[in-house]
């Protein structure tokens, strides 16, 4: 297990391929478009904010933040839309403007339907342990060592993405849903996905469901043994339900997985168990362009919204994502990952990571800690043209 995710490696953006995926230039003040979601969305959003000021302030770097309208549950309420129309064109001046997206929890169809409108068709879960809070989940710590995955979901295509509709017959309501995935949409992600394990490690299991989805498992499996052809990496083909097993059982054993969009999410779910808790886990969504829209992996948790119980390392930790991924600031994504962990091994934690000789500290309590954490880093020399302007 290594000190955070993603250390010493290519962005996972290069992984796209086919475009260019620099960072903007210098001297382009860093836009971030925040959309604060539902529940304790404003709560980990709120943490994140302060922690991404307090990186500004010991890096010099002058962010701009944009807040969006509503979305999700609370945009349901108010426009009756899960994804307003001012929303879209508010991610498409910040996409326009070489920035990207800090979203919230948002519930329902909004994160499906913004990914469909901007072809952010694949995911990237980071799945690898933190030393620091191995004995704070539910696994052996033992068999956590040497677990470094990462998941790679498609977005656009499958379950998720279908049309559902009910009927009355003389049985009853009947709940109908059709969905599928053409080749090029399979190609695409595991080409991705390819690229990655050819980077990584060199292996890639490409999840599928042979006896359930026949049809669907052949065109994931043809399009995966020519991938693998093409990149020179192992692949291995595994049922979901195998997938989801040897994960617990035995997670070492992958390194790139590639997914269904309704089996990825299943087991990026299962996989916040590895990392001990949902609460820690995140994830980046891409077009092929590298935009971005960078979330946690829990959802809205209403029923401990406002109460100061939740953990904001996921949506900090997709902050620390955005930046490295959509900036290429590596440095300042660090200095937020160690900050975490450094205040972790100091034992305070939020009540979903707590364990023996802890202190369990409230949302605002832990922010307050992972911000003092980063402000006592040792002073950096920005080489970011914008740190000039900062104040």
């Amino acid at each position: 297990m290594n000190n955070g995710p993603e250390r010493n490696r290519a962005r996972l953006v290069s992984y796209l391929g086919g475009m260019d995926h620099t960072p903007p230039a210098a001297s382009v003040r860093p836009l971030i478009g925040v959309l604060e979601g539902t529940g304790i969305g404003s709560e980990v959003i709120g943490s994140a904010l302060q922690v991404l000021a307090a990186v500004g302030q010991v890096t010099g770097i002058n962010f701009e933040i944009r807040r969006g309208a509503l979305i999700g549950e609370d945009a349901l309420t108010h426009f009756g839309q899960w994804l307003p129309e001012e929303v879209v064109e508010f991610c498409s001046e910040v996409f326009r403007l070489s920035g990207a997206i800090l979203s919230g929890p948002g519930g329902g169809r909004y994160v499906y339907d913004l990914r469909r409108r901007f072809d952010l068709f694949s995911k990237f879960v980071p799945i690898e342990p933190w030393p620091q809070l191995a004995s704070a989940g539910r696994m052996v710590p033992h068999y956590l060592q040497g677990v470094d995955i990462l998941l790679i979901r498609d977005n656009i295509g499958g379950v998720y993405q279908g049309e559902g509709s009910q009927r009355i017959t003389d049985r009853g309501k009947v709940a109908e849903h059709s969905f599928s995935y053409s080749e090029w949409e399979v190609q695409r992600i595991v080409e991705v996905a390819a690229r990655a394990a050819a980077d990584r490690r060199g292996s890639l299991h490409v999840v599928i469901k042979d006896g359930g989805i026949p049809g669907m498992s052949a065109l994931w499996r043809d399009v995966g043994t020519a991938a693998a052809r093409k990149h020179g990496v192992e692949t291995a083909f595994i049922n979901v339900d195998l997938a989801a097993y040897e994960l617990i059982q035995n997670a070492a054993r992958f390194d790139v997985i590639v997914a269904p969009n309704l089996f990825g999410d299943i087991l990026a779910d299962i996989a916040g168990v590895l990392v001990s808790s949902r609460g820690v886990t995140f994830s980046g969504n891409f077009n092929a362009e590298g935009h971005g829209v960078f979330q946690t992996n829990h959802g809205s948790a209403h029923d401990i919204a406002g109460t100061d119980a939740a953990n904001p390392a996921g949506q900090i930790l997709s902050l620390a994502m955005l930046l490295r991924e959509s900036f290429g600031l590596q440095q300042a994504a660090e200095i937020i990952e160690t900050s975490l962990a450094e205040v972790w091994r100091q034992g305070f934690r939020t009540a979903d990571l707590a364990e023996p000789g802890c202190e369990i500290l409230g949302t605002n309590a832990i922010t307050e800690r992972f911000v003092q954490q980063i402000l006592r880093a040792p002073e950096v020399e920005c080489s970011h043209e914008t740190c000039a302007t900062a104040g």
